[in-house]
Order: C-alpha cells, then structure tokens, then sequence
C-alpha cells in the first residue's frame, strides 16, 4: 500500500526544493501521491504534476491560504482546485502583493534598528510571487546579519519582534467558499498548532470538507484528538509533513505518511464535488 504527503512547499513559496526535487525525493520515500501547498499560489503546480506523472506518483493541485476567524490566524488547505480558475488566480494575486508589501515593510524596521538589508535582495533570493519571513531571514543569513534562521526570527521576525510586520488575511468562510467555487476541497491546516478548536463548528457550518490530522508537529495524541473531530463532524483526514525543503535544517518529505484509505476518501469527495458542480451548471 502506497501512502501520500500532502503538505508541500516548493520555492514557488517559502521552501527551498523545486518541485522536480520534491517528486523525486517522495519517489525516494515510496510515496504514491504528493500535493504541492505553495502559500497564495499555484504556480508550481504544472511542473510538479508533470514530474509526477514521470514516474507515476498521483497528484493534487493545492494551494495554502492564509485566512482569520474572529481574531484567529487559520491556514486553509484547498485541494482539486482548477489551478486555470479565474477567480481563485484573482484572489491569490491579491494576497502575493500584500506578501510583497509586507517585505517592504519588515525590511524598513530592520532598516530602522541600524541593520543594513534591501528589500530588492530579499526579492532576488525569494524569485517568487509569493515571498514570506523565511526569504527576509535567508537573505539576513546569506549577508552576515544572523548566523542563523532561528537567531533572525529571535532577534526580529516572530511575533513581537522589532520587525514583526501582520499580514492582512481574508475571512477563513470567505476562504472556504473561495476554494469550492473553485471546484476543491477546503482542510483546516494543522489544527494542533492554531489550538482554535472553537473555531471548528463555524468552518464545517462554512463548508469545511476536512481537517489535517497528521502533521510534523502533531504529536500522536494530538492526532487522535483530531481524528475523534474529524469523526463527530464527518470531515475528511488528511495529513502532510508540511516540507519546506532545507529552510527548516531537514527535508521532511514523507515523514508524515496519510494512509491510502484517507487519500482515496479525498479523491471521491472531489470526484463527487465536480460532478455535483457540474450538474448544478447544466
């Protein structure tokens, strides 16, 4: 039985592998399905889904987004969205300028606490649409400002750090909808690091199709609570490593293993999604 990863980060985003490094280390690991998660875009997923289809590993189109309910940052996973769809392309366009925006603007508090960097090099080593915190930490690293990753997220880029910038995010509901107009299904990302349980009952009221119960940093009694969530709401499990490449000191690519029987449940749920749509259109 093959097993799937379906939390992944190319340097289309915030990780460090290409998307042609990512299928060939899942093909190293025995996985049979991959998803490429890239935050705000779906850029690599073309080129990922042809290497995939190299050497016969399934794939899903994905995306992660950024999204808040009542005050609570939450990350929407979509899955089986048409990546050529009008609105979701608007959207996340959107949201990769107010990632570029947000560079400018953590550059200019380090700028302003005497430390020299330029937001056009942070650009430069990020080459993507949708650049975060660890390109500003890479490129701070990369010019002798921080010895290390963790020491510039220490000194200036965690939450209340000198150069902690918000990101404005879109309504989690707003989210939800967003994707299934978009013909996919929406999962509540790592669940046991957001600890917003209450915030549950008004996603799957929303729409919620499913929730990421097997992550890197979900200990298996944080798991178990999630599957026991997933049962009582009738969600469907997925499961990912959350893979950003080398940015995190290690490549996590099939660490986290979703069992073929949740990844089929997430293709019929598809499966059945676009038929209804269609239907619906007819």
């Amino acid at each position: 039985m093959s097993y799937a990863d379906l939390h992944l980060h190319s340097h289309y985003s915030d990780g460090t592998f290409t998307p042609e490094e990512i299928v060939a280390r899942g093909q190293k690991q025995g996985l049979g399905a991959l998803s490429l998660t890239d935050h705000d875009t779906v850029e690599g997923c073309e080129m990922m889904a042809s290497e995939c289809a190299k050497v016969g590993i399934e794939f899903v189109v994905g995306t992660e987004l950024t999204s808040e309910h009542k005050d609570n940052e939450l990350h929407i996973l979509a899955y089986f969205v048409d990546p050529k769809n009008e609105r979701l392309l608007r959207e996340i366009a959107k949201f990769q300028i107010v990632r570029q925006d947000r560079i400018r603007e953590m550059v200019a508090k380090i700028n302003a606490l005497g430390v020299p960097l330029k937001a056009e090099d942070v650009f430069a080593l990020a080459n993507c649409k949708s650049p975060g915190r660890p390109h500003v930490a890479r490129t701070l690293v990369r010019h002798g400002q921080c010895r290390t990753l963790d020491e510039a997220f220490e000194r200036f880029l965690k939450k209340g750090r000198p150069a902690w910038v918000p990101k404005s995010k879109m309504s989690a509901l707003e989210a939800i909808e967003l994707i299934h107009q978009a013909g996919g299904l929406a999962v509540l990302a790592h669940p046991g690091l957001n600890r917003n349980d209450q915030s549950i009952p008004d996603l799957v009221a929303a729409g919620l199709d499913g929730i990421e119960c097997f992550h890197t940093k979900h200990p298996p009694g944080t798991s178990q609570h999630y599957l026991g969530m997933a049962n009582k709401y009738s969600l469907l499990v997925t499961g990912g490593s959350d893979c950003h490449g080398m940015s995190k000191g290690k490549p996590l690519i099939g660490t986290v293993r979703l069992a073929r029987e949740h990844f089929d449940k997430l293709k019929a749920a598809a499966a059945a999604k676009k038929i209804s749509t269609t239907n619906a259109h007819q």
